[in-house]
């Protein structure tokens, strides 16, 4: 195991409802070990809205199964603490046995996947999944009760009661993915992390999607993990968001100081390439590929696709600082 290191000041509070500090997680393969986190800290306060975006391979899936202890072999989590705090109390997530990590799933701490049309079992009935759902919690719940509380939560993310008479196969995406939702908090868990909800929705399902997921948000005072690559849906949703690269964490920042103070050059990269009605011009991306984490080089990681990059971003890798309240960047510029 990676030795736990001290946690930096102001990233994480004892209030936060979970709180992520010094994360590792890696594959191994017939070439050595792959590091997709390396050491990531973030607290989640109560009732907040959380994103963290990057591209495809930056770690951001990898954080959340981590989270949710679903990382499988060849995968592990070789470091860090995963604590989340519920019912006065704290569970180290990344320490439970597998018993422990089940009874916290949904109760405490709920997922909704991405891609909800593998999610649902294709053989059993919509009302089949809140009812094991429910019975691998609760003790001999009448049948009764499931229906009553099924067709209540049907309700709650905007779907008829039929639905639960219904197979997968039989819902459109955007219906899939409320059940999905409506799933996730059966328990009424006090952490939803949503993964990338709305990949293969188009863009009018997606509106209703988020609409859905942050009215039950509210209704249940939830905190919400929001993983996605889309900046333009993330900023629409989220109260602070995470920007991540090559498995680390390289800007955090509430949303709107984010977007008009952006400090990281891979963030400003991100957020340039973004289209705008005002600005009409040829397509810009970022140049060049993320590094391999199976060997990554020193220093920082995105220096040899960064535009402003130093002699030393080559051989120092920046640590997350804070640079004004609530603003934290890995970056030698500052």
């Amino acid at each position: 195991m990676i030795a736990t290191q001290p946690v930096t000041q102001g990233l994480i509070s004892p209030t936060d409802v979970l709180a992520v500090e010094n994360l590792h997680v890696s594959y191994k393969s017939s070439r050595g070990e792959v590091k997709a986190v390396g050491g990531v800290t973030f607290g989640l306060r109560p009732g907040e809205r959380l994103g963290l975006v990057g591209e495809s391979g930056c770690g951001k899936t990898t954080t959340a199964l981590a989270i949710m202890r679903l990382i499988r072999a060849p995968g592990r989590i070789v470091g860090g603490r995963i604590l989340l705090r519920g019912d006065n109390r704290e569970h180290d997530m990344a320490s439970l046995d597998d018993e422990q990590v089940r009874r916290l799933r949904l109760s405490q701490i709920a997922l909704i996947p991405q891609g909800s049309m593998n999610s649902l079992n294709p053989v059993k009935r919509i009302g089949d999944h809140f009812s094991d759902s429910i019975k691998a919690h609760e003790q001999r719940p009448s049948d009764a009760d499931i229906r009553q509380r099924t067709a209540d939560l049907m309700k709650m993310v905007g779907l008829r009661e039929s639905v639960a008479r219904l197979y997968p196969h039989e819902l459109s995406g955007g219906m899939k993915q409320r059940v999905c939702i409506a799933l996730s908090i059966t328990l009424s868990p006090k952490v939803i992390i949503a993964d990338e909800p709305t990949s293969a929705l188009d863009v009018v399902v997606q509106r209703h999607v988020m609409e859905t997921l942050g009215s039950v948000q509210q209704r249940l005072n939830a905190s919400v993990i929001l993983v996605g690559h889309d900046m333009g849906l993330l900023a629409q949703f989220v109260d602070r968001l995470g920007v991540m690269y090559a498995g680390k964490l390289v800007e955090l920042a509430p949303i709107h100081e984010l977007f008009e103070n952006p400090l990281h050059p891979y963030t400003q990269s991100l957020i340039t390439s973004l289209p705008t009605l005002e600005q009409r011009g040829v397509f810009r991306g970022v140049p060049g590929l993320p590094p391999s984490l199976l060997n990554p080089p020193e220093g920082c990681l995105f220096a040899p696709r960064c535009p402003k990059v130093m002699e030393r971003c080559t051989s120092i890798t920046p640590p997350l600082e804070e640079l004004s309240p609530g603003h934290w960047v890995a970056c030698h510029l500052y």
